[in-house]
């Protein structure tokens, strides 16, 4: 069983060290200098970020730019694509980052504290925008985010237009306050 799903872990990392993107090109010219094969770059350079999210200074930092560099750059290319299947893709993994980062809003006072907080935020992370079908975006949106959305629907909606309305009747009543100011001068 666990020798199973290991190699098929090991051929999913393979065939994505394989694929054409920005992580594998700079692989790949690594590779080419060294003689070095490109899955032992990739897992020192994991375990070398790894090592460094539990004694590096500035780890919240690191962790923080994994979970938004990439993601933000294959956003950008998907919104420039003619396809809908990768907007749908990276607009669930930024719902469920947004998720994420106000539950971990209220509990990083408490969770930064451990040793390897930084490393399994960052695992999270990385696990949520996999390339694969049911990564951790998918699984996370559709067995929680979307049934709790789903069931609140109507009250959200009665929410965000009280708030729309409120906002536009606070504007208003600033732009005619100004108005009424600048005549006065």
């Amino acid at each position: 069983g666990r020798t199973i799903m290991a190699a098929g872990l090991k051929e999913r990392f393979d065939n994505f060290l394989k694929e054409k993107n920005v992580v594998t090109d700079v692989l790949g010219k690594i590779e080419a200098k060294t003689g070095v094969n490109r899955t032992y770059i990739a897992l020192v350079a994991i375990a070398i970020i790894a090592i460094y999210l539990v004694i590096g200074y500035g780890a919240s930092l690191l962790c923080n730019l994994i979970g938004f560099v990439y993601p933000a750059y294959v956003s950008i290319k998907a919104i420039e694509s003619a396809t809908k299947e990768d907007d749908t893709k990276w607009l669930t993994y930024w719902v469920v980052n947004g998720v994420f980062c106000v539950a971990e809003f209220f509990a990083d006072i408490f969770l930064s504290w451990f040793p390897f907080y930084y490393m399994g935020k960052c695992a999270f992370l990385v696990w949520c925008m996999a390339p694969t079908p049911s990564n951790g975006s998918v699984q996370i949106y559709t067995r929680v985010i979307r049934p709790i959305f789903l069931k609140n629907e109507a009250k959200i909606d009665r929410f965000a237009k009280d708030i729309t309305d409120k906002a536009s009747e606070a504007a208003d009543k600033f732009k005619n306050e100004g108005k009424g100011t600048l005549l006065h001068f």
